[in-house]
């Protein structure tokens, strides 16, 4: 069975100027049920496969509370290739970016087990060694999540915040920048997400996810893209430099960001 994943959608202009002006948006029926569901099978036998967390919630550290990370799937198989480099997902990437195309940065499959703490408020390009905030990661729940399993949440507006930048996922990051995001006017938006609803944030919006108090783990999928010609930046940190030898390996300070790792998924005319 052929599924949709290369079929535009139609992203509007009022949905374009809301993404422009809050670095987030949530999109409904992005994908169907039965497609989602042949993908949450092959990603999750997948991030079962390759998952090498063993120890129990309790003996391990905030972040690792927080999920089970798996990188890069698209390269574990072709299957979940056609899922990672769907134009449908890249294309309302560009769309919303005002790009006029999009490169893989890199996937991440995010499980949440049972149980499982939060994901402390953060930034996610401070991880990356980007030259520009050209740059959005597709959020993709792969069954309908609602609060009590920890959706994400976002705080609209606050890429315009420099304070905090500079934390990794961590407590200390969770204090200190919702201590900042409480003295200022930005929404703080939580909600459940339905099938096949998806959302796209931005690089240097601040998000965090709430604890799983389910009995089920919530399964997501991610997909970070960044503007086709992103050009790579001297790292500020360490991170970043795992990040380049990692996602982007043979790049060069100064140059577009073009690698056997970092194909172009959508160009739009």
């Amino acid at each position: 069975m052929k599924y949709p994943l290369d079929q535009a959608y139609p992203l509007t202009q009022e949905a374009i100027a809301f993404y422009q002006r809050n670095r987030y948006i949530k999109l409904k029926n992005v994908f169907d049920a039965d497609t989602l569901a042949h993908y949450e099978k092959l990603i999750s036998e997948k991030v079962s496969e390759l998952n090498r967390q063993s120890d129990p919630l309790d003996k391990r550290d905030t972040y690792g509370k927080a999920f089970l990370q798996i990188f890069n799937l698209w390269r574990e198989s072709e299957d979940i290739k056609d899922f990672v480099f769907s134009k449908r997902l890249a294309g309302i990437a560009a769309g919303l970016m005002q790009t006029e195309g999009v490169r893989i940065y890199h996937d991440q499959a995010l499980y949440k087990e049972a149980g499982g703490g939060i994901t402390p408020w953060h930034a996610d390009q401070y991880y990356w060694p980007l030259s520009s905030d050209k740059t959005i990661t597709a959020w993709i729940p792969l069954q309908a999540i609602d609060l009590e399993m920890g959706p994400l949440e976002f705080s609209a507006g606050s890429h315009v915040i420099v304070d905090g930048r500079d934390l990794s996922i961590s407590d200390e990051s969770e204090q200190k920048i919702q201590q900042r995001l409480r003295v200022t006017d930005f929404r703080h938006v939580v909600e459940p997400f339905e099938l096949g609803e998806v959302s796209f944030h931005s690089g240097w919006v601040f998000h965090r996810a709430g604890a799983n108090r389910s009995e089920q783990t919530r399964k997501v999928m991610t997909v970070i893209y960044m503007d086709k010609d992103m050009v790579l930046k001297n790292p500020d940190n360490e991170d970043q430099i795992r990040d380049w030898e990692t996602w982007c390996p043979g790049a060069k300070v100064g140059e577009i960001i073009d690698t056997p790792l970092n194909p172009v998924l959508v160009e739009l005319a």
